[in-house]
């Protein structure tokens, strides 16, 4: 994919988060991968998203947070966890992300772009926070919740029952056939210090093991779990 022009790919960027930026420099910062920050040949300092994306992962929580809230006033805590974990995990960002064509804006350094960096979901992902990140210190909280409620209300309704928890239902599959209950450790932790992403792996002993990725352990657990449930019920769907 080859790279826009600075002036036209920020032009192409703003319209497709429906935002005219005071700022152009945030949205620029909100689009530029660690792989690129750095002194520019015209000896300018740019910096990576990571600060933006820190910020936005918070400010994405909160508006989330509340459209679940106002969207499903029955519902228990437990089942607007369930929700909300669904709908700011990477796998949905990275579906924002490719919605608005994300991947084209994007600053990469050479390595990075060979290496597929712009079908990267971890990169999409990060970038999209960033980008709500940006929205916010350039709008205020109206500009990044008005992005947050065009891409992710329609997710939001579509949740009419909570997803249904992975690890719960691993280990009723497992009792339930006089299994061990699933036992789960850390395989390790990459990535930076405020964002970090840990590796789990689950076992159930006598039917084998499988690993998930996450954020947190909370939904690093729940992907291992999601794994070895949907290969067991493939192998015994009784």
């Amino acid at each position: 994919m080859p790279i826009r022009p600075n002036r036209l790919r920020l032009d192409e960027a703003q319209r497709g988060v429906g935002h005219a930026f005071a700022d152009v420099a945030l949205l620029d910062e909100a689009l530029t991968h660690s792989s690129a920050a750095g002194l520019t040949r015209a000896g300018r300092l740019r910096r990576s998203n990571e600060r933006l994306e820190f910020l936005g992962d918070r400010v994405l929580g909160l508006v989330v947070a509340d459209l679940v809230l106002r969207a499903f006033p029955e519902s228990d805590e437990g089942g607007l966890s369930q929700r909300y974990t669904a709908l700011v995990r990477r796998e949905t960002l990275t579906e924002v992300a490719a919605e608005i064509g994300l991947a084209a804006w994007l600053v990469l350094d050479p390595g990075e772009e060979g290496g597929g960096g712009r079908r990267n979901k971890g990169i999409l992902a990060d970038a999209c926070e960033a980008m709500i990140g940006a929205l916010y210190l350039d709008g205020g909280l109206d500009a990044a919740a008005a992005f947050v409620h065009h891409h992710w209300q329609a997710r939001v309704q579509a949740l009419t029952a909570p997803p249904r928890d992975a690890k719960t239902a691993l280990q009723m599959w497992a009792l339930a056939r006089g299994f061990e209950r699933p036992l789960y450790r850390v395989v390790g932790t990459t990535g930076s210090a405020h964002r970090p992403l840990f590796e789990i792996a689950v076992a159930i002993a006598r039917r084998g093991e499988a690993s998930g990725t996450g954020s947190n352990k909370r939904t690093a657990e729940q992907a291992a779990a999601t794994a070895l449930l949907q290969r067991l019920e493939a192998e015994d769907p009784s």
